[in-house]
């Protein structure tokens, strides 16, 4: 993780590196992140920071990967960490339940990746592949959770 500075955002500031599930400890960074810098970042500053997160994580992901010598390594997370913050900052403000019901669902549909996010994951490869099949799955999530808003 030391050897080279994108490494670290890479790997998730270290959450990545996790032995037992690095995509889901890269998720749980992502919503201890969200909620202490929330005090401090507007939702406009949260808009640039996870348009400028994904676009920068194309380059930052695919060269750790590269050098990691794999598609989509286990242990790059911030796919996880941008996605999951664009999730955050789209059901806030929600009790804890609703976070973390937004994390069971993240997680869910980036573990499973029923289709379409399935076909994106084998289809899209580098950097643009690892972050955009994320995002994908942050879509998904936001509309369970905009369905199930829509049915209470």
């Amino acid at each position: 993780m030391l050897s080279h500075p994108l490494h670290i955002v890479s790997l998730g500031f270290g959450s990545g590196l996790s032995r037992i599930m690095p995509g889901t400890m890269g998720t749980l960074f992502a919503w201890l992140s969200f909620m202490a810098l929330s005090r401090y970042l507007a939702v406009l500053d949260w808009g640039i920071l996870i348009v400028g997160g994904f676009v920068a994580g194309i380059g930052i992901t695919g060269f750790t990967a590269r050098k990691m010598g794999t598609d989509d390594p286990s242990p790059v997370v911030w796919d996880e960490i941008v996605a999951f913050w664009l999730v955050l900052l789209m059901v806030m403000p929600v009790s804890f339940s609703g976070q973390l019901w937004s994390f069971v669902l993240f997680r869910f549909f980036d573990m499973v990746k029923p289709p379409p996010i399935r076909y994106f994951d084998r289809r899209l490869k580098g950097g643009f592949g690892i972050m955009f099949d994320d995002l994908v799955a942050a879509f998904f999530t936001l509309l369970v959770v905009a369905l199930w808003r829509m049915s209470v």
